[in-house]
């Protein structure tokens, strides 16, 4: 029998979605993989319910409904303060991972160099081994998760690299950058040529005094910058799979191509059911950040009083726990699980993000309605009697 692919070999499955099968099989609290136990816009579900009949139900065009990418362009337009043409510069993708997928492989070449933060969201390490690409790491040093400009600058200063990933607000690490460090990645992304993909699918769940900047409006960067994002996370949707590529029309161009082989085009029904929650006013976003941040402060506190330490997020609704205190000789991965199986509560081993040897985190979530929440506090205080 032939050689299966060389590519598999350095991949395994996902560590977080294992562990949600892990808390599904021990009927655990799940707070390892970020979705939300709550319903999404009213709008969006009513509108859902009137078209389950009549449709749409066929394919859209490749690149999205025309209706779906006006809505896009005039609500993500407004936030990036950019105008946003949605023949030009928008393009539907079935989540954001399938439009980074699609910016990598239609912006880089095998062989080129992929800088990315550390610690850092799983899926951009194969992502980068699918595209026969090498992902260069620069280090978010914790427990502030700020990076070495010498660094980050000398990895963009080799020949080969083509691209930064960043996410911002970061997954993991709960980082919002500020504009100054943004601008500073402005910077030397056009000294040395290096394009800038970015993931921002937490772009609303920022907490004061924190403010998120869209790197692709500053000075120079709408030319060099591909903005992927998604709806998943804003409108409580994860099921849905709705992304979409932000960018100039030369490199959305691009990014095209590979998107009408990859996918064809993301679900018909659900482009038309999320419009209304892309029209909702800014009244909407003040009242979903104020939610989060009461569900950050509900866990933190919990945390806090069980005896966990934890770097405060400034945005995402993710949080890295020491767990060091509780491990009692056990690896991130062996705590997990068993904190899963004895205790009833699911968090991710935290080496499952950090290129560097990192063995005494974990990252949980808190897109979880408060009861959850408090349940999931109540199961963790009985973490040395159980454990």
């Amino acid at each position: 029998m032939k050689p299966l692919s060389q590519k598999t070999a350095f991949l395994t499955d996902s560590v977080i979605r294992r562990m949600t099968r892990l808390a599904m099989d021990c009927g655990a609290v799940n707070l390892s993989q970020g979705f939300p136990d709550f319903d999404p816009p009213a709008c969006v579900t009513e509108r859902l319910a009137e078209i389950a009949a009549p449709g749409p139900h066929q394919y859209t065009p490749t690149w999205g409904a025309k209706n779906y990418r006006q809505a896009l362009a005039d609500k993500v337009g407004r936030c990036m303060g950019i105008d946003l043409d949605p023949d030009r510069n928008v393009l539907a993708t079935v989540g954001s991972t399938e439009a980074m997928m699609a910016a990598l492989m239609a912006l880089t070449n095998p062989g080129d160099k992929l800088v990315l933060f550390s610690p850092y969201f799983e899926n951009y390490y194969s992502q980068a081994v699918f595209t026969s690409i090498e992902p260069v790491f620069v280090p978010l040093e914790p427990p502030a998760f700020t990076f070495d400009p010498a660094k980050l600058e000398k990895a963009f200063a080799d020949p080969k690299t083509k691209a930064m990933l960043l996410c911002n607000p970061s997954n993991p690490s709960g980082r919002v950058f500020t504009k100054e460090e943004l601008t500073f990645i402005a910077d030397i992304a056009k000294k040395y040529d290096v394009l800038v993909i970015t993931d921002e699918v937490y772009e609303h769940i920022v907490f004061a005094p924190h403010e998120h900047t869209y790197i692709a409006a500053l000075p120079g960067m709408w030319e060099r910058t591909v903005c992927c994002s998604s709806l998943s996370k804003t409108y409580s949707v994860t099921g849905w799979r709705l992304g979409y590529i932000v960018a100039c029309e030369r490199l959305l161009n691009e990014c095209k191509k590979v998107h009408d082989f990859l996918t064809v085009c993301a679900p018909s029904p659900l482009q038309e059911a999320i419009i209304p929650g892309l029209r909702l006013g800014d009244d909407y976003y003040r009242d979903f950040g104020e939610k989060y941040t009461r569900k950050r402060d509900i866990l933190a506190k919990g945390l806090e009083e069980i005896g966990f330490s934890f770097t405060m997020p400034e945005g995402t609704y993710f949080m890295m726990v020491d767990i060091s205190d509780f491990q009692r000789g056990m690896t991130d991965i062996e705590f997990c699980e068993e904190l899963t199986k004895k205790v009833g509560v699911a968090m991710v081993p935290g080496s499952t993000f950090f290129k560097e040897p990192v063995g005494h985190l974990a990252r949980v979530h808190f897109s979880k309605k408060d009861e959850t929440l408090y349940e999931a506090i109540d199961r963790l205080s009985k973490i040395r009697e159980k454990m």
